[in-house]
C-alpha cells in the first residue's frame, strides 16, 4: 500500500491526524479531501515533431518549472505526448522532477500523432507509468486525459492494461462520452463552432461550451478549460502553416470569473509553454526548442497572467466566489499587443504568400490573421488591491486615464497609443506603485510582422524572463525585416516597487524592429496618438451563481472586441477559506 493511501487511511480512523507528501510542502489531508479542486496545466509537448522541448537533458531541467507551477497553486501537470523515440526520456525526466518538487503529473495522448487503433501502446505508456509516486490518481486510480481522441476503444485500452485502473478524462466531444469518467473541453476560447474566430452568424462563448459538456456529463465532472490568449502566425517556413486569433482581450480576468461561478471539480489551464500558439503563462525561459513562433514570443513575457491566476487558484481551491479574500497584496496586471491593428506589414510578413497546394489548407491566412477584427486595440489593466486605490494609465500620447478601482479584484481598458506604457496606483495621496512598461506601442510593424501575442508586465515589477538561444534559433528564417536574434527589452528593476530600467543598447534590435531601420523607433511619450478612443472602459463583471456569458465581452455587444458600454459597478464579497497547498502525489476523489 502506497504513502497516500496508508495516509488516507489514518485520516479515516484518526481526523485530528495530517500526512505531508515526499519532498513537499505540508498540508493537512482534511483541507485536500475537502476542497476536492484540483488545478491541472497543460504543458506541450514531450514529442519531437514539432520540437519544444526535446532539448531537456535532465530532470532538473524541468524543477523550475514544477517550482512556478506548485507557487501559483497548480496541483498538476498535464503531460502532452506524442510518439516519439525519446518521449519515455522526456517522461521520466517530467516524473522524477515532479515527485522532488511535490508536484503531481499525469499523461495526456496527443492524437494529432497517436493512433485511436493503438489500444496496446497506449496501455503500455499508461503501465510504465501509472505506479510511480508523482502519478495523479482520482478515485484512487490513474488518471490519463488527451487531446482528441475521439473513438479511442476507452475499454479497450483498460482490458490491455491489467494491473491499474484508469480514471479516463480525455478531450472528447460530449456526444462521444461513452465509459469516460470525466471530460476535458479544450475550446477555451470565443469561437465560430469550426476552430476560428466568431463571426457575424457564429459566436460560441466558452461558457455555453461549459454547458454543453455539463449537460452531456450528467453528473460526472468536468474539466473546465481557462486560457489567456490564442494567436498564431506560421507562414510557409514551416509544414505546419496557420494563421489565426481567438478574441481575447480580457478574456484571462473575465473566464477566471466564470470559473469560480461555476464551481467545477477540475478546471485546466492552456497552456504551460505552447508558445507557437501564445497561449503559454510559464516563462519564456523555460528549456526549449524554437518551432519559428520566437518571431512573435522574443521580449513578449507572460508571467503576469499567471501571476494574476494566483489568487484565483486560491479561490477555486477553497470553493470561494470570489477572489477578493485571497488578494494578498496590491498587484496591477497589464497586457496589450504590442502594434496597432491598423498596421501594415505586406510587402515583409511570413504569411503574406498564398498557400502553394491545390489542396486549401484551411489553418493558413494570406497576411493579417483570421478574426484580427475581432480584438480590441486597447490596453488592459487588472487591479488586484487590498483596499480601494486609483489607478492611472498612460498609453503612448493619449492623456493620463485615471479611475477608482475597488478592493478586490476589477478590470479596465483604455484605447492603445503608441509610445511608452505608464501605470501607477494611488491611495490617499500617496503613491504605492509606479513604473513604465519595457514593451512600447508601435504604430508599425514589430520585425516586419504581424504580432498578435501580448506583452505582459506586472507592478510591482517581476525578474526579466528572456528566451535561451535554444529559443530563438528559427528567429530569423522567414524574416523579411532586419532584426537580430535576441532579447532587447531593458532589465526590471527594483522587484516590488514597480520601478524599470528604460531599455538597453540593444533595444532597436530583435524587440522593437520595424519595417524601417530599427535605429528609425522613437520611444516615449510624446508618440503619436492612437487611433482608437482613449475613453476608459470598466469591464462588467458578474459574481452570480450562473456563469455570465461571453467571457471575453465588455458590453452588451454580442461580437467580441467591440467597443465596451459605460462602465458598470462592481460587486464584490468576501468569504473567508484557507488557500490550498499543492503537496505532490495525491489521490482525490471525484465528486458527482
Amino acid at each position: 500500500m502506497d504513502r497516500m493511501r496508508i495516509c488516507t487511511l489514518i485520516f479515516t480512523l484518526f481526523s485530528s491526524l495530517a500526512c505531508a507528501a515526499p519532498h513537499g510542502s505540508i498540508a493537512s489531508l482534511a483541507s485536500r479531501q475537502s476542497t476536492e479542486k484540483l488545478v491541472f496545466c497543460h504543458f506541450m509537448d514531450l514529442e519531437s515533431k514539432i520540437g519544444v522541448i526535446d532539448d531537456r537533458t535532465s530532470a532538473s531541467d524541468f524543477d523550475k518549472d514544477m517550482q512556478q507551477a506548485k507557487a501559483a497553486g497548480i496541483d498538476a501537470f498535464a503531460l502532452n505526448i506524442g510518439t516519439d523515440g525519446f518521449t519515455n526520456t522526456q517522461l521520466e525526466f517530467a516524473y522524477e522532477s515532479a515527485h522532488s518538487n511535490g508536484m503531481s503529473v499525469f499523461l495526456s495522448f496527443d492524437f494529432n500523432w497517436y493512433s485511436t487503433s493503438n489500444t496496446s501502446g497506449i496501455a503500455g505508456t499508461i503501465g510504465t507509468y501509472a505506479g510511480h509516486p508523482a502519478q495523479l490518481m482520482i478515485d484512487s486510480k490513474v488518471i490519463v486525459s488527451s487531446f482528441a481522441g475521439d473513438g479511442l476503444d476507452l475499454a479497450g485500452v483498460q482490458s490491455d492494461l491489467t494491473t491499474h485502473t484508469i480514471f479516463w478524462a480525455p478531450n472528447f466531444q460530449p456526444k462521444n462520452l461513452g465509459s469516460a469518467d470525466a471530460l476535458f473541453n479544450w475550446m477555451a476560447w470565443p469561437n465560430n463552432g469550426d476552430n476560428k474566430a466568431p463571426d457575424a452568424s457564429n459566436n460560441l462563448t466558452v461558457s455555453e461550451g461549459d454547458t454543453t459538456y455539463i449537460n452531456a456529463l450528467a453528473g460526472k465532472p468536468y474539466i473546465a478549460p481557462v486560457s489567456p490568449w490564442f494567436s498564431t502566425h506560421f507562414g510557409l517556413e514551416v509544414p505546419y502553416s496557420k494563421n489565426w486569433v481567438f478574441p481575447s482581450d480580457l478574456l484571462w480576468f473575465d473566464r477566471w470569473t466564470e470559473i469560480l461561478a461555476l464551481g467545477s471539480q477540475f478546471v485546466e489551464i492552456q497552456t504551460w509553454n505552447d508558445y507557437g500558439e501564445s497561449h503559454y503563462v510559464g516563462p519564456l525561459s523555460s528549456p526549449h526548442i524554437d518551432d519559428g513562433n520566437s518571431k512573435w514570443t522574443n521580449d513578449m513575457p507572460h508571467d503576469g497572467f499567471l501571476q494574476m491566476a494566483k489568487p484565483y487558484i486560491a479561490a477555486f481551491h477553497a470553493g470561494s466566489k470570489t477572489v477578493d479574500s485571497h488578494i494578498e497584496s496590491d498587484q496591477l496586471i497589464y497586457w496589450y499587443r504590442p502594434t496597432l491593428k491598423s498596421a501594415s506589414c505586406a510587402s515583409t510578413d511570413n504569411c503574406e504568400q498564398p498557400w502553394p497546394s491545390p489542396t486549401p489548407n484551411p489553418n493558413y491566412f494570406t497576411g493579417k490573421p483570421n478574426g484580427y477584427d475581432t480584438m480590441q486595440d486597447s490596453v488592459f489593466v487588472v487591479a488586484l488591491l487590498t483596499s480601494p486605490g486609483t489607478v492611472t494609465v498612460i498609453s503612448g500620447g493619449n492623456g493620463p486615464q485615471t479611475f477608482n478601482a475597488p478592493a478586490g479584484a476589477s478590470s479596465w481598458q483604455v484605447g492603445m497609443g503608441t509610445g511608452k506604457q505608464s501605470f501607477s496606483l494611488t491611495r490617499n495621496g500617496q503613491t504605492v506603485l509606479s513604473g513604465d512598461s519595457l514593451k512600447d506601442i508601435l504604430s508599425d510593424c514589430v520585425c516586419g510582422i504581424y504580432n498578435f501575442n501580448a506583452y505582459v508586465g506586472t507592478l510591482p515589477a517581476g525578474a526579466s524572463d528572456l528566451l535561451s538561444a535554444d529559443g530563438l534559433i528559427s528567429f530569423t528564417k522567414s524574416l523579411s525585416a532586419t532584426c537580430q536574434p535576441t532579447p532587447s527589452l531593458g532589465t526590471a528593476l527594483g522587484a516590488g516597487t514597480g520601478l524599470a530600467a528604460a531599455p538597453t543598447a540593444t533595444g532597436t534590435g530583435a524587440g522593437i524592429g520595424t519595417n524601417s531601420s530599427p535605429s528609425s523607433v522613437t520611444a516615449g511619450a510624446g508618440s503619436s496618438a492612437s487611433s482608437s478612443s482613449g475613453d476608459l472602459q470598466a469591464s462588467a463583471t458578474s459574481v452570480a451563481g450562473t456563469p455570465p456569458q461571453g467571457p471575453s465581452v465588455t458590453s452588451s455587444s454580442t461580437m467580441p472586441g467591440a467597443p465596451a458600454s459605460t462602465p458598470q459597478t462592481l460587486t464584490t464579497t468576501s468569504p473567508t477559506a484557507a488557500a490550498f497547498v499543492g503537496v505532490g502525489s495525491k489521490t482525490i476523489t471525484a465528486l458527482s
